[in-house]
């Protein structure tokens, strides 16, 4: 298929996930902004070198995620927007009872009230276009939970509850809203913590991915970046037109369990 013409954001873009995200939109011939909170030359060289790959149109815009005016101002910026996914986010681990309040309202507001504002902003866009796509990266942690990790759940299950609504009220336009569940996925952020938990488990490379950090995901495989936006790109697809409100997961089977 090709997404020629149509013009997609992705938060939180320059690395991981989102990154890979918006390699395969742009591969599938999207005009592709990239976003995060840093404003750097690597930043903007990435979306030069990503345009130059492609053969597309990249921009990189800077946006602080955890500020709504900033959220709304990004989609205002890009000028247009046709494919809307809401991945920036971060995390925090603690008993809730020692849980830092700022990190709580931080992971709410990157995680969470970000994709409220940004579908906000492009909604409009999208119902004057009569097409629209809207893909939340929600997390397995928006079907199921884990302890410690209180704001992370809270705000991914939010995820989950905003895409079913926004699902609803769109149902009878041509714009779609969806939410992709993660498990464990293959990033560079991951692939650096494999070392330490060689070291504080005593294990091989092999044994700490199936037996630690794949512990919860039966395939004992990472998802992959291009997975994920393989997934994205069908959503954007004539065949996912009545895919809508709901949840796919791409989890090796976690949330089956």
């Amino acid at each position: 298929m090709t997404l020629a013409g149509k013009t997609a954001i992705i938060t939180g873009s320059n690395s991981g996930i989102g990154l890979g995200v918006a390699r395969e939109l742009a591969r599938a011939g999207a005009s592709v902004v990239l976003n995060s909170f840093t404003d750097s030359d690597e930043d903007h060289k990435l979306a030069a070198d990503m345009a130059a790959e492609f053969g597309v149109q990249v921009r990189y815009i800077q946006a602080d995620m955890s500020k709504g005016d900033q959220c709304r101002a990004l989609v205002e910026k890009a000028g247009g927007c046709d494919i809307l996914v809401n991945n920036a986010g971060i995390q925090h681990v603690a008993p809730i009872e020692d849980f830092p309040v700022a990190k709580w309202d931080a992971i709410i507001a990157i995680n969470l009230s970000s994709a409220f504002h940004t579908i906000a902003a492009a909604l409009p866009g999208m119902r004057e276009k009569g097409w629209g796509r809207v893909v939340n990266i929600a997390s397995a942690h928006g079907l199921t939970a884990s302890p410690f990790k209180s704001a992370y759940v809270a705000a991914k299950h939010g995820i989950v509850g905003l895409t079913k609504t926004v699902g609803l009220e769109t149902a009878e336009v041509p714009i779609t809203c969806n939410a992709i569940c993660p498990g464990y996925v293959l990033t560079p952020l991951v692939e650096a913590q494999i070392p330490d938990q060689m070291k504080t488990h005593n294990m091989s490379r092999e044994e700490v991915i199936k037996e630690v950090m794949l512990d919860r995901q039966p395939s004992k495989q990472f998802a992959t970046v291009e997975q994920l936006g393989g997934t994205v790109v069908f959503l954007c697809s004539a065949a996912a037109d009545q895919i809508t409100g709901t949840t796919i997961s791409v989890d090796g089977g976690w949330t089956a369990l």
